[in-house]
């Protein structure tokens, strides 16, 4: 068995594979030192947690994660906390630093035998269509090489070879650009405060997601196109200072910013997920914007599905699970795409210029795809001074556009503009039980 990423989708299958007594490898194109201390995410969500525990993979998380069960909304008008933990199904997120999950994985990985070659970059998933798929690769010191096996895990992300590889035809990709921007930046700073912070502001979105007692993690929404390096740090901190409207609620605990990136807020998802041989998981199989946490939880899960799968195919030669995975696979990561998407439209304004279409790619056969059934989404939301659009459905209502008022002699309503719709939305958050629960349930729930 050869899986393609060292990531936790990559580690969880490997674990389990390898508690299994199954042959596997793990060619990762980074060094070990990389993989083990590059920054992602940190929320781990209940069920990824009842997965890790489940298979002897969460000793590291009980000891140093810490548990999180609050948010903290800021606009212009107010601020408010939702303490999501004892909402919905009463579940919460534990704070564990994706490195240092990875690492906690490498470890249990090599030391029940397991085998990861580190520098080993993986070029191309050849026969995924017989019996004997083989992935070419070029090894720490440049040469190439070939590894062959029964079947190929692309946990590699959306960049990989397992991607790349996939003929014409063979899989139908559905992607989203939502029209927005972020500056992610790791600071050496303790958290300043107690909650995940979301703050909607005229000149953008800004966040704060706690990682240890000396990091945490801010997002500055920025124009797209925008250099990482573009703003001083005394410049980053002032603009996090303004959005977090930190004069009227308490500073913000500043040090040194140790990491800068951009990243444009996209969405995509494979169907099927699986051609031949090859089976694909993580951000492999579908990318989510970071807007709630979802990428590395549903990792995790697609991980384990796929794991039980190639077991009973791989010991006792039933296929059934093989054949039914992306089936399994695909509702978990629609929910977590509809989820997103709301979370985006809820802290931004987004742009109406085609941006945020869900539309399939050139080359796969397939035409305009609607949104997603039971989002209730419709067209983008309208930006003041841009095209027209009709506004969003509150989650649960079912509801569309307005009626016409009586006696005013309209015909269709007008779109009420974002700067109506966002702020009802927030603020029914923070009044409505009802929409309360549905948000724990979705923050939460993969």
């Amino acid at each position: 068995m050869i899986i393609l990423g060292a990531g936790p989708a990559g580690l969880v299958l490997g674990n389990l594979l390898a508690a299994a007594g199954i042959d596997c490898v793990v060619l990762e194109r980074a060094a070990g030192a990389d993989v083990q201390t590059r920054a992602r995410a940190g929320f781990l969500a209940a069920n990824t947690v009842r997965i890790l525990d489940r298979h002897g993979l969460a000793e590291g998380l009980h000891r140093r994660g810490r548990p999180h069960s609050v948010c903290e909304f800021r606009t212009d008008e107010r601020r408010f906390r939702l303490d999501y933990g004892s909402l919905g199904r009463g579940e919460r997120h534990t704070v564990y630093p994706q490195q240092e999950l990875v690492t906690d994985l490498v470890t249990r990985y090599t030391a029940s035998g397991g085998r990861i070659r580190f520098r080993t970059e993986a070029l191309a998933v050849l026969d995924a269509d017989g019996a004997r798929p083989s992935v070419t690769v070029r090894g720490p010191d440049g040469r190439p090489g070939r590894w062959e096996g029964r079947y190929v895990a692309g946990c590699d992300g959306r960049h990989g070879a397992a991607r790349r590889s996939l003929p014409p035809g063979a899989v139908r990709r559905r992607h989203r650009d939502h029209g927005v921007s972020w500056l992610g930046l790791l600071a050496e700073a303790p958290p300043s405060l107690d909650a995940v912070g979301y703050a909607v502001h005229d000149r953008g979105f800004a966040g704060h997601m706690a990682r240890t007692a000396d990091v945490t993690r801010y997002y500055l929404q920025c124009p797209r196109g925008t250099p990482a390096d573009a703003w001083s740090d005394d410049q980053v901190w002032a603009e996090l200072d303004l959005r977090m409207r930190a004069e009227r609620y308490g500073p913000l605990r500043r040090g040194p910013l140790l990491q800068r990136t951009v990243f444009d807020l996209e969405s995509d998802v494979l169907e099927p997920l699986r051609h031949g041989t090859l089976l694909l998981a993580g951000d492999a199989a579908g990318l989510l914007s970071p807007s709630a946490a979802k990428g590395a939880n549903l990792a995790v899960l697609e991980a384990e599905l796929l794991a039980h799968a190639l077991i009973r195919a791989l010991a006792h030669g039933d296929h059934e699970g093989l054949d039914a995975y992306s089936a399994r696979c695909l509702p978990h990561i629609r929910r977590a795409q509809r989820f997103s998407r709301w979370m985006i439209r809820l802290l931004h304004d987004v742009p109406d210029t085609g941006a945020g279409a869900l539309s399939d790619m050139p080359g796969t056969g397939a035409g305009p795809l609607p949104d997603i059934p039971g989002t209730g989404a419709g067209p983008l939301p309208h930006i003041p001074g841009a095209g027209e659009d009709s506004p969003p459905d509150v989650p649960g209502t079912n509801e569309g556009s307005p009626p016409d008022m009586p006696g005013t002699g309209a015909g269709s309503p007008s779109p009420f503009p974002d700067d109506l719709t966002k702020p009802a939305c927030l603020e029914t958050l923070r009044t409505s039980r009802a929409e309360q629960d549905w948000f724990a349930e979705n923050y939460v729930g993969i």
